[in-house]
């Protein structure tokens, strides 16, 4: 069982660690990538595109930082091809660059991680106050037309760096544009690791992760997007600040009243690393800057590990917005985490229900999964 020294290790070192990362999701052809920093894309010297900007820590590239390279990147239609490395930055990226691209040159995210250890309550170094959940963020995101490949995302802030605080929010990954795409990623860290949220409460950004691996304990992927998890493996981790159960959520969506479109998870799989039952499958957020939020959450055709309590695989966050009254439903889930053991607590979808819950019905005329594989 890791403990929390070994897991900032692991998030810095890029190691595996048992059966983690057993959907790490590098293609076939990275084995036989070709050599140098930027394998086959080109190089500072023989560009991609001219539109291409190359990140590499030693300096063999345009920039050794991706904040730089994005400072850079002005206008549309961007390329950044990120080397091995581990770059220790917050990353901000404004909604001006539109249609941008960041590409893990080695085809392999464990070698490209982008890391920082902000949380929530982190004092800002100006001393104005602490960082919050949003400005905890180690990457935040936010134009439309985004797109990453092979990348991790990752935040190394541990519980332990800040005893006694109730700002344990540490957030990877803030991501906020409308079709925004990440296939082959991984994002890591323990609480609120995953932000798929949008720009503002009346706009409905859709978002597509295929293939991609994120790990957390406390509402590790949350946010008001309407996002489509396809092919994506979600790992819960053990809590030694705790004893008993549970431990965490995995999904807390905040999906405005007005939004059809929430979370789907399909063809997916949950599994733990925690003593079995020892997490919730949701609860629902209703933040109070939008207390009119009707969380939406829809999980089908996915693989539920022992770790999901599968008598109450749902809690409240707040008792004044109970999770039957939002929108929760399953669809065709197996393992030992989606087993119907009270009928009342696993809300299900019909099978003609169902036809309207998929990534086409979600994501509308943008078909990112044409060419995400």
């Amino acid at each position: 069982m890791p403990s929390p020294l070994s897991r900032r290790n692991f998030l810095l070192t890029g190691a595996t660690a048992g059966t983690a990362l057993a959907l790490a999701a590098v293609p076939a052809r990275a084995a036989h990538r070709p050599r140098g920093p930027f394998g086959r894309y080109g190089s500072p010297s023989a560009r991609l595109t001219p539109q291409t900007l190359y990140v590499h820590p030693g300096g063999a590239g345009d920039f050794t930082t991706v904040q730089a390279a994005v400072t850079a990147a002005t206008g549309t239609g961007r390329t950044l091809v990120i080397a091995p490395g581990t770059y220790r930055e917050t990353v901000s990226v404004d909604a001006d660059r539109t249609g941008m691209t960041w590409l893990g040159a080695s085809e392999d995210p464990r070698d490209v991680v982008i890391v920082y250890d902000n949380a929530a309550g982190t004092p800002k170094p100006d001393g104005s106050g602490t960082h919050g959940t949003s400005g905890s963020a180690t990457t935040t995101v936010r134009p439309d037309g985004f797109t990453a490949r092979w990348i991790t995302f990752a935040n190394d802030w541990l519980r332990t760096d800040l005893p006694g605080t109730s700002g344990t929010q540490a957030v990877a990954l803030k991501v906020q544009g409308d079709r925004s795409a990440f296939t082959h990623c991984r994002f890591l860290g323990h609480q609120d690791t995953l932000y798929a949220d949008s720009l503002s409460l009346d706009t409905f950004a859709r978002q597509y992760f295929s293939h991609c691996y994120a790990e957390g304990d406390v509402d590790f992927v949350f946010g008001r997007a309407t996002a489509v998890f396809e092919h994506c493996h979600f790992r819960t981790l053990v809590r030694p600040d705790l004893t008993a159960a549970p431990y965490g959520f995995v999904f807390a969506p905040s999906t405005a009243g007005a939004n059809p479109r929430g979370y789907l998870v399909t063809r997916s799989r949950i599994s733990s690393e925690a003593p079995d039952g020892h997490y919730k499958l949701a609860r629902p957020w209703v933040p109070s800057s939008d207390t009119t939020a009707r969380p939406m959450l829809t999980v089908r055709e996915t693989r539920l590990g022992a770790g999901i309590d599968a008598v109450a695989p749902y809690a409240n966050m707040r008792d004044a917005h109970p999770w039957q009254d939002q929108r929760f439903a399953e669809y065709r889930n197996t393992g030992p985490g989606a087993v119907i053991t009270v009928p009342g607590n696993r809300p299900q979808l019909t099978r003609a229900e169902a036809a309207s819950h998929t990534r086409e019905a979600y994501l509308g005329d943008w078909r990112p999964y044409d060419r995400h594989r």
